[in-house]
């Protein structure tokens, strides 16, 4: 029997590059997605279009809503509340933070992972190419993951720990563009800008990074 895992999957480079990257360990998959009040649906459709490719054995997208509290300009499209053009070298967290959302992220993916007797959570953050979000460093994950083996079952009836693997958390997004290459990732049918549209704005701090990483390869972004 394979050994299981969920992947949490946002439809962007990373998260999409995670799920490749599991699905060659020959792990039973399945990916959780989140609708959580983003102004667009892009990520959301290159997530479905990657979960079917790769046929995962299920695909959960979870309705949620930030916007109640939240005052993110990825869930705001507020006057005053813009999303920022990036010039990654930031003193304070983005306006485009929305509060605690890889800790309920990660919450849910725990719950599925407890469901469905997954010994693996894999989250594609990243320290390396970091923007000023506290929820994408080691000390986050590792607390994280000390926490959701307190709150379930599974050590209480001395069951295998559920391990939260971030594989490109000290990684350069060049160095995750080139495996994910090699593992077969279509990059056009993935999504970073914080934007919606039909192209990339090129300009908020997500498209900077990925602008950066396909440059430092060589290579051409398929979206732009």
């Amino acid at each position: 029997m394979a050994t299981k895992a969920v992947v949490l999957l946002s439809g962007g480079l990373d998260s999409t590059t995670t799920l490749y990257l599991a699905h060659s360990l020959e792990l039973e998959l399945y990916a959780v997605s989140f609708i959580y009040g983003q102004l667009h649906d892009k990520e959301l459709q290159c997530a479905k279009w990657h979960a079917e490719h790769l046929q995962v054995k299920k695909h959960y997208v979870i309705d949620l809503s930030f916007t109640e509290w939240d005052v993110s300009s990825l869930t705001h499209n507020a006057a005053g509340n813009s999303i920022e053009a990036g010039s990654l070298q930031r003193e304070k967290t983005p306006n485009t933070y929305v509060p605690a959302r890889n800790m309920v992220f990660l919450s849910i993916a725990a719950s599925v992972a407890e469901s469905v007797g997954a010994k693996y959570i894999y989250i594609g953050v990243s320290e390396a190419d970091y923007s000023g979000y506290v929820d994408c460093r080691e000390a986050f994950v590792k607390a994280m993951q000390a926490a959701i083996n307190e709150g379930t079952e599974r050590k209480l009836i001395g069951g295998t720990p559920i391990e939260i693997r971030a594989p490109f958390l000290h990684l350069k997004k060049a160095e995750e563009i080139r495996l994910g290459m090699q593992l077969g990732v279509d990059f056009a049918h993935t999504w970073s800008c914080y934007k919606g549209g039909d192209h990339p704005c090129g300009v908020c701090d997500s498209c900077l990074l990925r602008a950066r990483a396909f440059a430092e390869l060589g290579l051409s972004d398929p979206l732009v």
